[in-house]
């Protein structure tokens, strides 16, 4: 009996060693190739520039490509999951892949901040987004600040070009919202693909209602296509575009077509530019400090920054999480989430963080400043 007993003492203690000493896994899918890779990129050179303990716990980063594609996105989520064993997920890189992730992450009870920015992925609350949260900021707030422009700038109507995706739906809707508060009167609403090549059907609908302004509800390089076409057909109205295209590569692809370009972004964006009393200044200005360390002078983009922010959530978790529960357990994961609902005051690149658990996102009006495109840079709109 003693010779029984003593070796499943010693199996025991070494459990319980193992476990104490168990790392924090983090998955993570982003879509460095495909149609979003210019959003995807700098998320993916974010992570290595997060933190590699937590609270005397060290942190694992298990970072996978998907490709833009929901389906990989989907699959990736379940990789993660079932054979890397993940405490959380942090991504996609957009809305379509979040929102695809959600069962998965929700039925293995595991928390998940999206780096996407459709207010769908947090709302409305129910069983399955209780375990999802996200970073960006929610269209309502950036079509509340592009409606305010075109009212302030005498724009009374406005032709509206989105994707066809659930990116350019969710847009359409929040912005028909804004504009009614506004009073501005929507004379045409477009789609197109993110792959499509061409928009010459759709852009002469908008010349034809010969709207004061255009809004473009794209993200990354595929959105400077319907301003180029625009152009090309003689447009000369009011230029707007979504906080989806805040990086140099939409610059550089949509060059001298998309100067005059108003947008909405966050204060990441002109971290230089802010008056040093905007509460946002010093925690924007560490990011890009970071970033462009590492990654060359202007080199940052908001896109980053909300992997960054991401980061700043699950470092703000992690020690009271640990407090109830071990990694690598569905304890841990629990309150990893709970944690994560009780978020307060967090200052991240692109604003103030505070969590509910009706609210997912927890940032308000600081987290968002109005930008011009002016010789090929942003220029911050006081």
């Amino acid at each position: 009996m003693k010779f029984f007993f003593k070796p499943l003492l010693i199996a025991a203690l070494c459990a319980t060693a193992a476990a104490a000493w168990a790392d924090v896994n983090v998955g993570v899918t982003l879509s460095a190739t495909g149609p979003a890779a210019s959003l995807g990129i700098p998320e993916k050179n974010t992570i290595s520039l997060m933190p590699k303990t937590i609270g005397g716990q060290k942190i694992n980063y298990i970072v996978l490509d998907d490709a833009s594609d929901t389906t990989a996105a989907v699959a990736n989520t379940r990789k993660l999951i079932a054979e890397n064993k993940v405490d959380i997920v942090l991504g996609s890189t957009t809305t379509p892949n979040s929102l695809a992730m959600i069962d998965v992450v929700s039925e293995a009870k595991t928390p998940m901040i999206s780096i996407a920015a459709s207010a769908r992925i947090v709302e409305p609350m129910d069983a399955k987004k209780q375990w999802v949260f996200k970073t960006p900021q929610n269209d309502i707030m950036m079509s509340l600040a592009i409606a305010e422009h075109m009212a302030a700038s005498g724009v009374k109507t406005v032709a509206f070009i989105g994707f066809s995706d659930a990116y350019g739906e969710g847009w359409s809707q929040e912005f028909a919202k804004a504009a009614e508060l506004k009073k501005l009167k929507i004379v045409a609403n477009e789609r197109y693909a993110r792959t499509d090549t061409s928009v010459t059907g759709q852009a002469l609908k908008i010349m034809a209602a010969k709207a004061d302004a255009v809004l473009v509800a794209g993200s990354g390089t595929p959105a400077a296509l319907p301003q180029k076409t625009l152009k090309e057909r003689g447009y000369t109205g009011k230029m707007y575009q979504t906080h989806g295209v805040a990086n140099a590569d939409f610059l550089r692809v949509g060059g001298k077509d998309v100067e005059g370009t108003f947008l909405p972004a966050g204060p990441v964006l002109v971290a230089e530019q802010l008056p040093a009393s905007h509460p946002v200044k010093k925690s924007a200005l560490a990011y890009v400090t970071a970033y462009e360390a590492a990654n060359g002078k202007n080199s940052v983009s908001t896109f980053g920054a909300h992997a960054w922010d991401a980061g700043l959530l699950m470092t703000s978790a992690v020690p009271v999480a640990l407090k109830k529960a071990q990694p690598g357990t569905p304890e841990f994961r629990a309150a990893l989430r709970d944690a994560l609902e009780q978020v307060k005051e967090v200052s991240g690149a692109h604003g103030v963080f505070n969590m509910t658990a009706n609210d997912h996102l927890g940032l308000d009006q600081r987290a968002r400043v109005m930008v011009k495109i002016e010789n090929g840079a942003w220029k911050y709109q006081p």
